[in-house]
């Protein structure tokens, strides 16, 4: 659970970005700063010192989260770069989207286009090229491309028989896939050297364009030579510009591995660099052992995760060299279709990147660590208020060898009108669940809506067991936490002081709820005292846990027997239908819903019934 007082308490005063979310983890306001603890501390001031919108912001945040830059210049790129991202609904935006656009090579498709995007999908099997900060040269490569391969444009897949090319077609802009006029393996062919271009591999383009003009020029079709000529000069152009930007590129990926700790899964975090500067982070969690080194993480990261990326950087920065580098390398730069390196750097631009982001990584991770502590503070500081209340010997949270938590029972009553009454029991061990200990009862002796009687029952029938050692009830509470007040208090004690032994040892405490059935308190079966939670805000957070525990553990077994109750009354009610049948028709079925939607005749086909059986069936229910 996040913890805002204590996130607040830990911000570093050092530049860079902060994303709020609301409860859903949305993130709805992304913002820069040059001091992170200054900035984010003003969203937590007095409603009153806020304006109208910073007020209506703050009302909405459950949590945030921060990454640290070097520079403000850098928080200020990153905050573009997220907001563009995230499109926070409290971020002023910027209806012409500058977000740069990438050239797609829709290769899932029969006859793949070439089309302009500005969002990046994954598993349709396209490839992307990009991404192009000149919106204009980027439409002119489109053309130049469509124009000298002449590919489809047209976004349709499959034609009928009686099909009329689009108006591109009628105009020679493409050989008229559609009505099948050409070689699914030429046209494939088109694509891989229009892809070739893309990737700066094909010099030849613009050689070829210019025996297009000449071959017009030739016939003296002036207006297609001027057209051949300036698609020419544009290849020339292209060609020379990504010549010059696989050479100085600044683009890469910037890996740092955290190894699992107590509690937590080991993570590979993920910083982007483009144009020599960071414009985003990705933090992702692997399962890995408790000692598996950072080596280990980044190797099976890199081979897991960028298999499924659209674009692989051509430079990934690592802290340590990995086993199987070259064959990774070898493997990264097939699925990027060139070649991508793995490098240690230890000086220059690109070391100082690679610290920066440790430097985050570390102070996330230590931000974390104190998080953690402070839970686990906040928790036993709440279990030692329930012990100490409950009069109970206090019991060791610390997990030092040979201490254990204190086992913490809580129990419940669930009817619907005093009828299919059960029982469940809840076990935390300090604040924890112990999910494998919960245990449900279906009240037998006590009458319909006695909730005193069923609570007597249920503990009766658990402390006996427990009493006599058998398996799953042989441990013994240490506090026993009943929902209601000191009726349901002192019942339950009554039943533990009959028992005597060490079950009258055993404290027990109501869980008590205001009238509008919140927590509000803890109520003493032995000394009737009672105690305000809300002055004591660990133990009112983790009563309040408990409550909703055991409460949503007991409806969920009544609506089970409830369900169970309906569908066999249902069933019994028609005579022939014994228990045979009434599984028979279940199983089939799944429901009462189900069988009562069979036609007689579906009914009559299930093993075990008759024409007449089936007809029986649906009169019965028919009238219900």
């Amino acid at each position: 659970m996040f913890d805002l007082k204590e996130a607040l308490s830990n911000l570093p005063d050092q530049p860079g970005v902060y994303l709020h979310k609301d409860v859903y983890g949305e993130v709805i306001y992304v913002g820069k700063a040059s001091s992170l603890r200054s900035r984010v501390r003003q969203y937590f001031a007095p409603p009153a010192s806020l304006d109208a919108k910073t007020r209506a912001l703050a009302s909405h945040i459950a949590e945030f989260e921060t990454i640290v830059t070097g520079t403000e210049a850098e928080a200020l790129l990153l905050e573009n770069t997220l907001i563009k991202r995230h499109r926070p609904r409290y971020n002023v935006m910027l209806l012409d989207d500058k977000t740069y656009p990438y050239i797609k090579v829709t290769l899932g498709e029969a006859y793949p286009r070439l089309v302009k995007t500005r969002t990046l999908a994954s598993g349709d099997g396209s490839k992307y090229f990009g991404p192009y900060a000149d919106v204009g040269a980027m439409n002119r490569i489109l053309d130049l491309l469509n124009h000298a391969f002449r590919l489809k444009r047209c976004a349709r897949e499959r034609f009928p028989d009686k099909w009329r090319p689009c108006l591109n077609g009628f105009l020679g802009g493409c050989d008229r896939c559609c009505l099948g006029g050409v070689d699914k393996a030429e046209y494939a062919e088109r694509v891989r050297a229009a892809m070739d271009f893309l990737r700066g591999k094909d010099r030849g383009l613009a050689a070829s364009l210019r025996e297009r003009m000449k071959e017009a020029s030739a016939r003296q079709d002036f207006e297609a030579a001027a057209q051949w000529r300036d698609l020419a000069r544009d290849a020339e152009i292209v060609t020379e510009r990504q010549k010059v930007d696989l050479l100085s590129s600044g683009s890469m990926d910037i890996l740092v591995a955290v190894p699992a700790e107590e509690g937590r899964m080991a993570q590979a975090v993920v910083f982007f660099v483009r144009d020599g500067r960071l414009v985003g982070r990705e933090v992702h969690h692997l399962d890995a052992a408790a000692d598996a080194p950072k080596r280990e993480i980044a190797a099976a990261f890199l081979k897991q995760y960028y298999a499924n990326q659209t674009m692989v950087p051509k430079e990934i920065l690592l802290e340590e060299p990995v086993e199987d580098a070259a064959a990774i390398e070898g493997y990264l730069s097939a699925e990027a279709e060139a070649r991508v390196r793995l490098l240690v750097p230890e000086r220059g631009a690109k070391h100082d990147l690679l610290l920066l982001a440790q430097k985050d990584v570390r102070e996330s991770a230590e931000l974390v660590r104190e998080m953690l502590a402070a839970r686990e503070e906040r928790e036993r500081d709440a279990v030692e208020v329930i012990m100490g209340f409950a009069g109970a010997a206090p019991a060791s949270t610390e997990g030092a060898a040979g201490a254990r938590a204190p086992r913490l029972e809580a129990y419940d009553i669930s009817h619907t009108g005093g009828a299919d009454s059960v029982g469940a029991m809840v076990v935390f061990r300090g604040a924890a669940k112990s999910r494998a200990d919960y245990r449900r009862f279906k009240i037998r002796s006590a009458e319909a809506g006695d909730d005193y009687g069923a609570i007597q029952e249920v503990l009766y029938r658990r402390m006996k067991r427990g009493l006599a050692g058998e398996k799953g009830f042989a441990e013994l509470p240490d506090v026993i936490l009943v929902d209601g007040g000191s009726g349901q208090a002192s019942a339950a004690e009554q039943v533990l002081s009959a028992l005597g032994g060490a079950a009258a040892a055993i404290p027990v405490l109501g869980m008590v709820k205001d009238d509008k059935h919140r927590t509000r308190g803890l109520v003493s079966a032995r000394t009737d005292e009672e105690v305000d939670l809300l002055a004591l805000p660990n133990a009112y957070h983790l009563i309040g846990t408990i409550q909703e525990e055991v409460h949503r553990f007991a409806v969920e077994y009544h609506r089970g027997v409830r369900g169970k109750r309906l569908t066999e009354s249902a069933l019994d009610a028609v005579p022939g239908i014994g228990e045979k049948r009434r599984a028979a028709l279940l199983l089939k079925f799944g429901s009462i819903e189900g069988i009562k939607a069979a036609t007689e005749e579906e009914l009559a086909a299930v093993p075990g019934m008759t024409r007449e059986a089936a007809r029986r069936v649906k009169k019965q229910l028919s009238e219900t």
